[in-house]
């Protein structure tokens, strides 16, 4: 990771460890997880965050933040944005936020203990680079994201069965 994608991190790793931030996204976890509870189907959630949430200024090009409940045991399969740069913290629970590098997954096991090194709690993850959540099997995964597009123009992409690339956007689905 680069000085200057730490320093980047830095900001954000600060912002999320103000009383009032997790004040405000505390009940937005607690939605989140509940509608996770009721889709017994579902891999995961999610719900963007306002950015009015945070009192700091944000690092410059942070356009969007999102929390994403994902489900203990799941695998839920290869992802791009290929529109956004992606910053996402490990809120509560860990898991293994894989990326692919020259055709090769490579492992990131992300943890939420807030004494933990930054790398250990944080992961950026570039514009068009896959990326594969896979969660252990003791308890669901939340995360909080920071994205580089508006939420309603965050697109996700998925190969699907034909090895076809498929694109959905988080907002209306």
């Amino acid at each position: 990771m680069s000085g200057e994608e730490k320093s980047f991190l830095e900001q954000l790793d600060r912002t999320l460890q103000l009383r009032s931030v997790r004040e405000q996204i505390t009940p937005i976890i607690s939605r989140v997880q509940a509608e996770l509870v009721q889709k017994t189907s579902a891999l995961m959630t999610w719900d963007p965050i306002s950015l009015e949430v945070f009192p700091d200024p944000l690092p410059a090009g942070i356009r969007s933040s999102w929390v994403f409940v994902l489900r203990a045991g799941a695998d839920t399969g290869a992802e791009r944005h290929p529109n956004s740069h992606q910053r996402m913290m490990s809120m509560r629970g860990s898991g293994d936020m894989r990326t692919e590098c020259d055709g090769e997954w490579r492992s990131n096991l992300l943890v939420s203990d807030p004494i933990a090194p930054l790398e250990r709690r944080w992961i950026s993850i570039p514009q068009n680079v896959w990326h594969r959540p896979v969660i252990g099997k003791e308890s669901d995964w939340v995360v909080v994201s920071f994205h580089t597009v508006p939420a309603e123009e965050l697109i996700e992409e998925r190969l699907d069965r034909k090895r076809e690339t498929r694109q959905m956007r988080y907002l209306g689905s």
